[in-house]
């Protein structure tokens, strides 16, 4: 067995919950402004996010729920957002974050999926999730902002303030992000208090943050990347956090000039904005220190434009939604261009080979497998995923094919899992493939991820259409519109007479490719 250990200092991880440890500065820095709203300026200190937060708890207890219950909270990135993840934290009650974007069908799976108790969204949202939790556990909606009738306004849930409740920090999960992993349908990713609070501690060590910075939250806060490294990261650090509820390029660059923003968390389609768009020139960057872009690989020439453009470091890392999510992080001063940086302090990593299950030494490509304290606990009421995925030793196999070189920097060239990149969303081929056999018209299907310069991907759609019938690329499209989020309509379709499979009837995904 061949390990390759982190080349950074170990770092000491408080036992302490999540909670506890992003509000550490609170008391140094109370009438610091913690969030905004970019759109409207809407604003809490650090003194008012850690009221609310353990008010916001006290309320939920009031409501009956208990340590070890869960909610679920399907929001855009606006300051709120936080309050109610930490006060369930505080609660010692786990969030299920879902994609605002979902379709009713979708959000319903979740929420069902994770027996939460409780939907906390805002009034956009509305009519899908009073369509969703028909038939679930959940009997109540919270409104963030004006509520309607039938629904609880947010500030009613606002109750005697409760101190954290005790926690095992390496077992109560804390959240419960859905991740398709390497394969199959999303499953419900258990991330502790420690996974978490580990995990912020390995990128601090690689984030050289000065007191009060402001940073950009554009990344979802639903998806681990902007809720780990954007939200709690800075949190923790005492900075400002200016969220906007979508990216919007103009008002993304507008926000920046006027706020002085110092780092732009980012997925590669927007560094190929940022490289390469005409309205880049007609605003004021220079605040920028850091652009970070994650969730896909990104190409060295595009990270190198787009740095020499805006003149600013631009840099890369690599994590999962199943690692908290970091494992490889470029450091200022230390990156190199196209690699996805060193490991993470307390990791350990492995290069196998898929098909020998050797070890691979420096250049040797090979599946990436990760040890170390951000690694999920598990997957939710799926125990033989969770054995496929991590293996007794506690090694877990990301399904990406990579190598690290003798300097420690690690890349990502290809991948074995099935999961496709869309703009850093996760596309998983056998939802998708589920849902096209429901069609009368169709026979058999099969999903890949194809490469797209604005996207990273796009999932392609190769189709068996039953004898005796017709079908459209139009109406497959028209088909999938309503049942999945528009990042998964697929619009390239192939028609063929017969899916590739194995013997055992696996889907043979790199015949299609080639």
């Amino acid at each position: 067995m061949i390990i390759h250990k982190s080349l950074l200092p170990e770092v000491e991880i408080p036992n302490v919950s999540i909670t506890e440890f992003i509000l550490r500065e609170a008391d140094r820095v109370p009438n610091r402004e913690a969030l905004i709203d970019g759109p409207t300026g809407r604003t809490y200190t650090y003194g008012q996010l850690k009221a609310m937060i353990y008010s916001f708890a006290g309320g939920l207890t009031a409501k009956g729920l208990r340590k070890g219950d869960t909610i679920a909270l399907m929001a855009p990135n606006i300051p709120e957002f936080a309050i109610v993840f930490h006060g369930a934290a505080v609660a010692g009650i786990a969030v299920s974050t879902i994609n605002p974007t979902y379709t009713a069908e979708e959000v319903k799976f979740q929420i069902n999926d994770s027996q939460s108790q409780l939907l906390v969204t805002i009034g956009m949202f509305l009519e899908t999730s009073q369509l969703a939790i028909e038939g679930t556990g959940v009997s109540e909606i919270v409104i963030i902002g004006d509520a309607q009738e039938g629904t609880t306004p947010f500030t009613a849930l606002f109750g005697e303030p409760i101190a954290q409740v005790e926690i095992d920090p390496h077992e109560q999960v804390v959240v419960l992000p859905y991740s398709s992993g390497t394969t199959g349908l999303p499953k419900g990713v258990m991330l502790t208090h420690h996974n978490l609070v580990s995990n912020l501690m390995q990128v601090e060590e690689a984030l050289e943050v000065e007191d009060g910075e402001i940073v950009l939250a554009v990344l979802p806060f639903f998806h681990i990347y902007g809720m780990q490294v954007l939200m709690n990261e800075f949190l923790s650090r005492g900075s400002t956090i200016v969220t906007v509820p979508r990216f919007d390029l103009e008002q993304t660059l507008s926000i920046i000039q006027e706020r002085k923003i110092t780092r732009f968390f980012v997925v590669p389609p927007i560094v190929l904005a940022l490289a390469k768009h005409p309205m880049i020139d007609q605003y004021d960057l220079s605040s920028l220190k850091q652009v970070f872009s994650g969730a896909a690989p990104l190409g060295a020439e595009l990270e190198e434009e787009a740095a020499a453009r805006i003149n600013c470091s631009v840099v890369q890392g690599f994590g999962m939604t199943e690692l908290s999510p970091v494992s490889h992080i470029s450091l200022e001063g230390r990156s190199k261009p196209g690699t996805v940086g060193l490991t993470a302090p307390n990791t350990e990593i492995r290069i196998v080979d898929p098909e020998t299950g050797e070890d691979q030494d420096f250049d040797g490509i090979g599946e990436l497998w990760i040890r170390g304290p951000q690694v999920m606990k598990g997957y939710l009421n799926n125990p033989s995923a969770t054995e496929i995925t991590i293996d007794p030793e506690g090694w877990l196999k990301t399904g990406d094919i990579g190598f690290i070189d003798s300097e420690g920097f690690v890349s990502i060239v290809d991948r074995l899992k099935e999961l496709i990149k869309y703009k850093g969303f996760q596309v998983a081929p056998a939802e998708l493939e589920a849902l096209l056999l429901t069609h009368p018209a169709i026979a058999d299907s099969a999903v890949i991820g194809v490469p797209d310069t604005e996207a990273g991907e796009i999932p392609r759609a190769f189709i068996v259409v039953k004898q005796g019938h017709e079908l459209s690329p139009p109406d497959v499209t028209a088909f999938m519109d309503g049942h999945v989020a528009s990042y998964k309509v697929i619009r390239d379709i192939v028609f063929i007479d017969e899916v590739p499979k194995s013997a055992s009837g696996k889907i043979l995904r790199r015949m299609l490719r080639d």
